[in-house]
């Protein structure tokens, strides 16, 4: 079995869905597997990784509307070290992902016609994220 491991900076614009996928199809493609598991990890605690629809972007407007109303700002939590949206970051994160497994099948995403990788940002103003992919397989 073969194993490889990249480390993706993405730069979000504040409070969104980044769509990464072409990034993330072109490194599995350049990979070397044909058949595998993908395994999308962020390394923050204020964004998160979703699989999204990726044709409507009235979705993205509302998830984001629909998470703004779940999580939040307010004078009401305890931890506000980072400001008003910290922590309503840190609970949008908790009820999203940090990691996404998505089959390999002949060197390409398994991913359904309308689906798309998406990094969350949870925080208003813009951010480099991290997301570490690591593909094993064959």
């Amino acid at each position: 079995m073969k194993q490889f491991v990249t480390t993706q900076r993405i730069e979000t614009p504040g409070r969104s869905l980044t769509d990464f996928t072409h990034q993330v199809s072109d490194w599995v493609a350049d990979g070397g597997v044909s058949q595998g598991l993908l395994t999308v990890f962020i390394r923050h605690t204020s964004a998160s990784l979703l699989i999204q629809e990726n044709a409507a972007p009235e979705v993205q407007d509302d998830l984001i509307a629909f998470f703004e109303k779940l999580a939040p700002e307010g004078p009401h939590y305890a931890h506000d070290s980072e400001g008003p949206d910290d922590m309503p970051a840190h609970l949008k994160s908790a009820l999203t992902q940090t990691h996404l497994a998505i089959p390999v099948i002949d060197a390409r995403l398994a991913l359904g016609t309308w689906q798309g990788i998406y990094l969350f940002e949870h925080r208003r103003r813009p951010h480099r994220r991290e997301v570490v992919l690591h593909l094993a397989g064959e």
